[in-house]
Parts: structure tokens; C-alpha cells; sequence
């Protein structure tokens, strides 16, 4: 059965930095492509970011030039380094396991499963 585990959320100042960390199991990474999507109180859910497997990386205009996607096959892990962050940056992040026709897929009928997210908060 596979999951995802997110981790590496907190409270953060503005300017601030987090790595959110998402740990897979029970499937091979590197067969499928990856996302994170952001959920903010009372918004619609949101891609943030996302990466096939042959490398391909894209981010939404909001985190560009702020947000990586990374993959670690030997750790069977997927991160998101987040820098200068802000407080629109607010709200609990998943990561998603794509479905293989979606490429790299930023909206949410691309995401075929996710874990329970995890809270970034980004306040003075």
C-alpha cells in the first residue's frame, strides 16, 4: 500500500526558510511523477510546484525563483526547499503522487493520492 509522509513544517518569520520533506513508501519513486499542492483556510487548493521523472520541474507564478522541487531516489524522498517566504505562503502543504498521464501537473485531477500535509505558517 503505498503513503506519504510530509514533515518539516513550523512557524517561520517572513524572509524565512523551511524544507518540507516527503517521505514515500510502498512504490518506486522514480517511476512516478511528484507534486506539492498548498491548502490556505478558506482557499482552494493549490499547485505549488511538481517533477517527472525524467527531470522536468515546474513551480506556480507565486513560488517561482523562491520554491525547489528535489528528489532523493536513494532516500525515496521528495523535498521542497522554500526560501524568502511569505505570508501568503500560509496554509498546510501535501505531497501528491501524480497519475502517469498527467506529466507534471499542477492541478488537482493530476494528483492521484497525498498524505495529510503538513502546517506552514508564515508570521512576524
Amino acid at each position: 500500500q503505498s503513503q506519504l509522509v510530509e514533515s518539516g513544517g513550523g512557524l517561520v518569520q517572513p524572509g524565512g526558510s523551511l524544507r518540507l520533506s516527503c517521505a514515500t513508501y510502498g512504490f518506486i519513486l522514480d517511476r512516478y511523477h511528484m507534486a506539492w499542492f498548498r491548502q490556505a483556510p478558506g482557499k482552494e487548493r493549490e499547485g505549488v510546484s511538481c517533477a517527472t521523472i525524467d527531470g522536468t520541474t515546474r513551480y506556480s507564478d507565486s513560488v517561482k525563483d523562491r520554491f525547489t522541487i528535489s528528489r532523493d531516489y536513494a532516500k525515496n524522498t521528495v523535498y521542497l526547499q522554500m526560501n524568502n517566504l511569505k505570508p501568503e505562503d500560509t496554509g498546510v502543504y501535501y505531497c501528491a503522487r501524480l497519475f502517469n498521464w498527467a506529466g507534471c501537473g499542477l492541478t488537482p485531477p493530476t494528483w492521484e493520492s497525498w498524505g495529510r500535509g503538513t502546517q506552514v505558517t508564515v508570521a512576524s
